[in-house]
């Protein structure tokens, strides 16, 4: 029987390990083949100690660690120093083209210090939500980012917040838990959506709300109603169960069904749902903005090129990010210190979805 070779034998030669079929390199195995002393190359692969190690040495190290396809392991390295380098970052709506700037924006920006984001998705279910605060923690996860929170979601944000872990929440904001949060500011957008409307003549309007127990479609809400109220026009309104397309259909449907005389314009609260009602309205035969001027919330990618181009209301989706992951790492590096809530402006984008009433 052929004897296995020993780890004696000739350098660069290197013995494999498999673990549920995938080879395993350790820095062992760099150093066996490079021909240097384990803590050489611990040190030389280390960012942090790497300039303890001659210039050539350490290139001739990381060489070696290409050829081999040698990758340092994280968490084992993570663990070491208290960290695993990761963040999670919790949405609700994976299919909301809102998000996508503002994930990538965080992505970004949280890679600029090290760090790495994994994300998950709550469809919008708070039960969902708490599972995979579980399931992150467990991770050892050094931050949460969530865009997912609803107002009744407080107690389970406390609870986790208390464990010490750092958490920050986006896009929608929990007041009552007082943590950092970095949002738009929704009643200033409602005020934007209803004051376009009433400058075009509109007296008869509609909400599509979205879900009551959101920060963000309770402040437009709010803003919104307050500045119809102060214009002296009527107003309906249809709450949704979920911020969705098909909400936004369900709700349109309705509305038409049961309004009479039927409002001049509809503001939905974010654009899936304002997309849902032109939908509807192409269904009866109800033109856009002849006979219903619908506007949106957010300026979602594309909505630009929808027939009618859609007016809408703009989060600073990617500033947002941007700056929720600067929170994020400004908590990181003081726990005990964080950083204060910011609220950005959004601002109108008129299109064609939008015009002066025909009646």
């Amino acid at each position: 029987m052929a004897r296995p070779p020993s780890r004696s034998s000739t350098a660069g030669e290197l013995p494999s390990r498999a673990r549920a079929g995938r080879v395993i390199l350790t820095l062992e195995d760099v150093a066996h083949a490079a021909g240097v002393h384990y803590s050489t190359v611990s040190r030389a692969l280390d960012p942090a100690k790497a300039a303890r190690v001659n210039a050539s040495t350490r290139a001739h190290v990381e060489s070696v660690a290409r050829r081999l396809g040698y990758q340092r392991d994280m968490v084992a390295s993570g663990l070491r120093r208290g960290r695993t380098q990761t963040i999670a970052v919790i949405v609700a709506d994976l299919g909301n083209p809102f998000m996508a700037p503002v994930l990538r924006s965080m992505a970004n920006r949280l890679e600029e210090s090290g760090l790495m984001s994994l994300i998950s998705e709550t469809q919008d279910d708070s039960a969902r939500l708490h599972r995979i605060l579980n399931h992150v923690i467990s991770r050892r996860v050094d931050a949460i980012i969530t865009t997912a929170a609803r107002l009744g979601d407080g107690s389970t944000l406390l609870e986790i917040s208390r464990q010490g872990i750092p958490l920050v929440l986006a896009v929608r904001n929990v007041p009552s838990t007082r943590l950092p949060a970095c949002t738009d500011d929704d009643v200033a957008g409602g005020r934007l959506a209803a004051q376009h409307l009433l400058s075009l003549g509109h007296q008869r309007v509609a909400q599509l709300r979205g879900p009551a127990d959101v920060s963000s479609f309770v402040d437009r809400a709010w803003g919104f109603s307050e500045a119809i109220t102060a214009g002296s026009a009527r107003e309906f309104e249809v709450g949704a169960g979920s911020p969705t397309l098909e909400e936004g259909i369900r709700l349109m449907n309705r509305l038409l069904d049961t309004a009479r005389p039927l409002p001049s314009a509809i503001f939905a609260h974010n654009d899936l749902m304002a997309l849902g009602a032109l939908a509807v309205m192409r269904e009866r035969g109800i033109s856009c903005p002849e006979q219903i001027s619908v506007i949106g919330y957010n300026d979602s990618p594309q909505v630009d090129r929808v027939q009618p181009a859609l007016t809408t209301v703009r989060q600073p989706a990617e500033e947002i990010g941007r700056m929720a992951a600067e929170m994020t790492v400004a908590l990181l590096e003081s726990p005990r210190h964080p950083p204060p809530s910011r609220s950005l402006r959004p601002t109108l984008v008129v299109r064609e979805s939008t015009a002066v009433p025909l009646h």
